[in-house]
């Protein structure tokens, strides 16, 4: 399992805001290309969000499914990308003073990524999610800090 921890420094409503849009996915999540289509009812049980994921011109469509949602504080999905198998995706937002505690777990579920599982493949997926995790926060911090349309400064 690759477990990845980042303090956000915004609210985790303001956090859970780009979790809960299906169609933003491809702004932080490493490797997607492009969002396909997202279940209107994102992130609800059940939701469907499919995505072009790759590395230049080799790509492949990925499908992930919410498997538990707890809006504001847990999103848990699972990968599919055929004929690699299926991976838990396991999201926490935990408040932490006026920020987020952001912690984020992957591990293969089904398929040859289970037999790859291990020290390489843990290091490649923590090193991704970290960058991942590093996108999440600049995009949460630049929203927190944009103005309003009034001019203001956007409150949490």
């Amino acid at each position: 399992m690759a477990r990845n921890r980042r303090l956000i420094l915004s609210s985790p409503t303001e956090v859970w805001s780009l979790l809960a849009d299906g169609h933003r996915y491809g702004e932080w999540v490493t490797g997607t290309q492009e969002v396909l289509s997202a279940d209107p009812h994102w992130p609800d049980v059940g939701a469907r969000l499919k995505v072009r994921v790759g590395l230049g011109s080799v790509t492949l469509d990925d499908t992930c499914v919410v498997r538990i949602c707890e809006p504001g504080r847990r999103l848990e999905l699972e990968a599919k990308a055929d004929p690699f198998g299926a991976a838990r995706i396991a999201m926490k937002l935990t408040p932490w003073g006026e920020n987020t505690l952001f912690t984020l777990d992957w591990h293969p579920l089904r398929g040859p990524g289970t037999r790859m599982h291990g020290l390489p493949v843990d290091y490649v997926m923590a090193v991704r999610n970290g960058m991942m995790l590093t996108k999440l926060a600049r995009i949460a911090v630049r929203e927190h800090a944009a103005p309003s349309p009034l001019g203001e400064r956007a409150e949490a």
